[in-house]
């Protein structure tokens, strides 16, 4: 399953490139959690070693390069981040709220697509 133009275009905007290998893994886990809402519940048991299956590497691994991320997108872009998740954030988000605010963006973008 390849990542829609929708979320790379999301994952550019937050200053996140494809040079990061957690691009990847957070454009998939996005793509994924988009089509079974339920993996957000299930990060550590279910999304990321599935997402480690389809890169050849480790769930560990997964996590690691998706706290890369939210690291660079706190640090850089801060601001994108708290609109995307309609609240001022007090602390860097862990890997999986990372991915809960950018489904939940695209989820919520879709929405207003479709009612237009």
């Amino acid at each position: 399953m390849e990542p829609s133009t929708q979320i790379l275009d999301l994952l550019r905007h937050l200053g996140i490139t494809a040079n990061y290998t957690g691009f990847f893994y957070v454009a998939a886990a996005v793509e994924q959690c988009l089509v079974h809402r339920e993996k957000l519940l299930m990060v550590t048991k279910d999304l990321y070693p599935s997402i480690a299956r389809q890169h050849k590497t480790t769930w560990k691994a997964v996590e690691r390069d998706i706290r890369t991320v939210s690291n660079i997108v706190w640090k850089h872009n801060r601001q994108p981040l708290e609109e995307l998740a309609h609240r001022p954030l007090t602390k860097r988000p862990s890997p999986s709220e990372l991915l809960a605010i950018l489904t939940l963006a695209l989820c919520s973008e879709n929405r207003k697509e479709a009612h237009s």
